[in-house]
This record gives structure tokens, sequence and C-alpha cells, in this order.
């Protein structure tokens, strides 16, 4: 389970971080626009390391089906050639860890049901 949280909190980290630093030096003729979406990656890297760090380590299964939000939004950047950056080398990262982070610990949130021993 450790592994999995920190995986997640790794994506939910670097989007937050990337969200900061384009609301303070933004790199794009647009600063406004680039301002704006540096402030929603901001709050969506804070808002998933805030699931990650509470709701997700205590096993909530609502917070693990939110999670799966990572690989879609980052797959989708991937397969569109969405921004940022032009290599899509972090996007695949970013996949690869948000499915470890999801499929390590599936057995915590969806537990097999006990046998029922045999009278």
């Amino acid at each position: 389970m450790r592994a999995s949280w920190i995986c997640l909190a790794v994506i939910g980290a670097g989007i937050l971080i990337f969200g900061v630093a384009a609301v303070v030096a933004p790199a794009s003729p647009d600063k406004p626009l680039m301002r704006a979406d540096g402030l929603a990656s901001a709050g969506m890297g804070l808002f998933g390391m805030a699931i990650t760090l509470g709701p997700f380590r205590d096993r909530r299964r609502w917070a693990w089906a939110t999670q799966w939000f990572y690989p879609v939004f980052w797959a989708a950047h991937l397969v569109g050639r969405l921004p940022p950056g032009k290599d899509h080398v972090h996007q695949v990262v970013f996949i690869v860890l948000s499915l470890v982070g999801l499929l390590l610990p599936i057995r915590d949130f969806f537990p097999r049901p006990l046998r029922q021993g045999r009278a």
C-alpha cells in the first residue's frame, strides 16, 4: 500500500509544482491563459494529493475510483499530444506510476470474501 500511495502522491506533487511554476513564471505568449491553466493544475495537484494522503491511504473505495482520473488524464494528453512539454516522456511515466499506484493495492480496496469452513 505504501508504494501505491507514494506513486500517486508523486503525480499530485508533480502537477502541483507545474501549476505553481506556470502561475509564477508563465512560459507562454498568452500569460493570463497560462496562469489560469497553472492555477487549475495547482488545484488538481493539491486535490489529488489530499485524496491520496487521506482517504486513499484509509482504503476508501471512492478515493481509489477517483484516482483513476490520473491515468485517463495523462493518456488523453499522450494520445492528443497535448502540453505540457513536447517529449511526452513525463506523460508515459505518470501513466505507469498511476497504474502501478492503482493496481498494486486492488485487494486492499476489494478484499476477497472469507470462505466459510465446511461443517
